[in-house]
């Protein structure tokens, strides 16, 4: 029994050590998301507490799971995979909790039962109640375990049917023709030429371009779980300065035309980029146009 404590503490340590270096490599990627620290956070709670000593090979589960989300996290940052890995690991975690307060509960129950069968008739009272006790933590800890598991599966359920709205709104605004929309690492791209929306050196939007993005609202409305970030571009015609102001101006025309039509302010913003990401050759009239365009990117965000 010594021996197994010792190699559990040692194991907890190595696995501690692990879950730091993991973290300090993957502070070089950016701020981890909220739902991969809540990931380490209940992963660390059941390492360290009895769910380590009564069910070792679920909080071995989590900390793999965990292992993934962090690797996930090194490679590609804050992205929907790297959210939905930690929010596995997390509730692997909680489960190991639960499970190894059930396993704690029927412990002592075992034990009140067998201080019961040997109590004389002056202890049966105290032992009767013990065994109440024990009882209770047994129901309370098998109600918090499947409470566990319907909270896993009713979220599981929200998640796929919201993803299921947001890409039946892409798939209908790439159906309609409304400008180009392609999934990228950084999420979901909605292109839109420039000269459509914008006349020349001019940022106020055509009268044409509002349907477009009248569309273009309608959709983004469907996407309460994601931010939405509005990319000016220009060709190099001009300095670079005023192609700089001019990118922005155009973005936020766009960012403010969009909340008028319902999208949340505090879910998209506007930012210019000039001239400085073109997307083809510049010394032609088409690859200019191609380059003033605006692209509106839709990024997941952390899913409690």
């Amino acid at each position: 029994m010594k021996n197994s404590m010792i190699r559990l503490r040692n194991t907890g340590a190595l696995a501690l050590s692990s879950w730091l270096a993991i973290s300090v490599v993957a502070c070089g990627t950016g701020m981890a998301p909220k739902q991969l620290v809540d990931a380490r956070a209940a992963y660390q709670r059941a390492q360290t507490g009895q769910a380590a000593q009564l069910k070792p090979d679920e909080v071995h589960e989590a900390k793999v799971a965990l292992d993934v989300a962090e690797r996930s996290f090194t490679d590609d940052g804050d992205d929907q995979k790297t959210n939905d890995l930690a929010y596995v690991a997390q509730r692997k975690a909680e489960l190991a909790e639960a499970n190894a307060a059930n396993a704690q509960a029927v412990i002592q129950k075992k034990q009140a039962d067998e201080a019961a069968q040997a109590a004389t008739a002056g202890q049966l009272a105290s032992t009767r109640s013990e065994l109440a006790v024990a009882d209770q933590r047994l129901a309370t800890a098998g109600q918090a375990l499947a409470g566990t598991q319907q909270q896993l599966e009713a979220e599981k359920k929200a998640r796929e049917e919201a993803d299921k709205r947001a890409k039946d709104a892409m798939a209908r605004l790439a159906a309609a023709q409304v400008g180009q929309v392609k999934e990228e690492p950084r999420g979901m791209v909605i292109t839109l030429s420039g000269s459509v929306l914008f006349a020349s050196g001019k940022d106020a939007l055509l009268p044409a371009a509002q349907d477009r993005l009248g569309q273009v609202a309608e959709a983004l409305k469907t996407q309460e779980d994601h931010k939405i970030l509005v990319e000016g571009h220009t060709d190099s015609q001009g300095s670079e300065s005023s192609n700089q102001t001019l990118s922005e101006r155009r973005a936020q025309a766009v960012v403010t035309f969009l909340t008028s039509r319902g999208v949340p302010t505090e879910q998209i913003r506007g930012q210019g980029l000039g001239q400085s990401r073109p997307i083809a050759d510049n010394k032609s009239a088409e690859g200019r146009a191609n380059n003033r365009r605006v692209e509106i990117i839709i990024q997941p965000v952390e899913r409690r």
